[in-house]
């Protein structure tokens, strides 16, 4: 059998893949919660959770906190290397804390990708780190 080519990836381009892998599991993390027992009534009713009524603020401040890891999907392509690089980093550390802060008393599914998103978050922070350097 003939080996396969195995061609280096860049590491923008990994960062990239490791923001939208991390977007995937948010949005079915998300979308699995709706099936939670009395979680459409609680919408219905127009509470978001433990961040309490749903307002314009509660809405535009969750909407932007979902928008940064979407914007770094591109930003990790298209930085300039050094802001790049802590960007990844230092959202990446911000990220895996946000699903830490959320994970306590969450359903076994929720776990499940939380602990996913966590190690998804570190490895784009391990890989920004290790981002190579010129000779």
């Amino acid at each position: 059998m003939a080996r396969l080519e195995d061609t280096r990836v860049p590491v923008r381009l990994r960062l990239a893949g490791l923001w939208t892998s991390l977007m995937f599991c948010y949005v079915y993390g998300d979308y699995f919660g709706l099936y939670g027992k009395g979680k459409l009534q609680e919408m219905i009713d127009g509470s978001f959770g433990p961040l309490g009524p749903t307002t314009a603020g509660v809405l535009v401040g969750v909407s932007l906190m979902m928008a940064v890891p979407a914007l770094m999907v591109f930003g990790s392509m298209a930085l300039p290397a050094g802001l790049g690089k802590w960007m990844n980093i230092v959202l990446g550390v911000v990220y895996a804390a946000i699903m830490l802060l959320t994970m306590p008393g969450a359903p076994a599914f929720y776990l499940t990708l939380g602990v996913i998103e966590v190690l998804l978050s570190l490895a784009t922070v391990v890989t920004a780190w290790r981002w190579p350097r010129l000779a």
